[in-house]
């Protein structure tokens, strides 16, 4: 057994996994990665940069420069960074460029969070505790609809039903680590459930997996 007790939380845009994450961490007293917004930084960056989303070689290149304590800016989290971080995630090198500063991360004393789409799949699939969120996609868009209302971008709930069903496809059909539940990961639905149920039931899950693996 290691000493390093790593949580994944893998799951699609929307279904909570970002909340569970933070509070998963709070509860464990661990460092938290949101992976998602590593692939954010590298498509705005090049944007910024003058770059194209789909020219593999200058989004690899952002992601090889990328300084993951410089992940704050507002910008990373609007509708249209996350809509550019699903385009260049799809690229295998970009994916291979930000693979070991994950694994890095994942690999300090005491262990992670890791939230993302391939955590327990690519990145840490010896991760003792793997939960897998999702939701079903009316329930994810309005959840992201009313977060993007909050952040002032005015934007339907259709077309932010549309740009779900559009990510979902890309990153679940991607050749390079498609997002897909790892085999040894607990599946939670959060469709019906609120902020806390949700919460209590990822914290019995990751609490039966620390059971298992401080006997192990």
């Amino acid at each position: 057994m290691t000493t390093a007790f790593v949580i994944t939380v893998d799951g699609p845009a929307a279904s909570g996994k970002g909340t569970l994450a933070v509070r998963l961490a709070a509860d464990y007293g661990l460092p938290m990665l949101d992976s998602g917004l590593l692939y954010r930084a590298v498509a705005v960056s090049l944007q910024r940069a003058g770059g194209d989303l789909d020219d593999q070689d200058a989004a690899a290149a952002v992601a090889r420069g990328l300084d993951a304590a410089a992940l704050d800016d507002p910008a990373f989290r609007s509708r249209a960074a996350g809509e550019a971080a699903s385009r260049v995630a799809a690229h295998p090198a970009v994916r291979a460029a930000l693979l070991d500063l994950q694994r890095a991360f994942a690999a300090q004393p005491g262990g992670a969070v890791l939230d993302g789409r391939d955590m327990g799949t690519v990145i840490c699939p010896q991760a003792p505790a793997k939960l897998f969120v999702t939701a079903r996609p009316e329930v994810r868009a309005q959840r992201r609809w009313r977060q993007l209302a909050t952040q002032g971008e005015g934007v339907s709930f259709e077309d932010v039903l549309a740009d779900i069903g559009v990510r979902d496809a890309r990153d679940s059909g991607r050749a390079a680590s498609p997002m897909r539940p790892a085999p040894d990961a607990v599946l939670l639905d959060t469709s019906e459930m609120t902020i806390e149920q949700a919460a209590d039931a990822a914290r019995r899950i990751v609490e039966a997996a620390r059971a298992g693996w401080v006997n192990s």
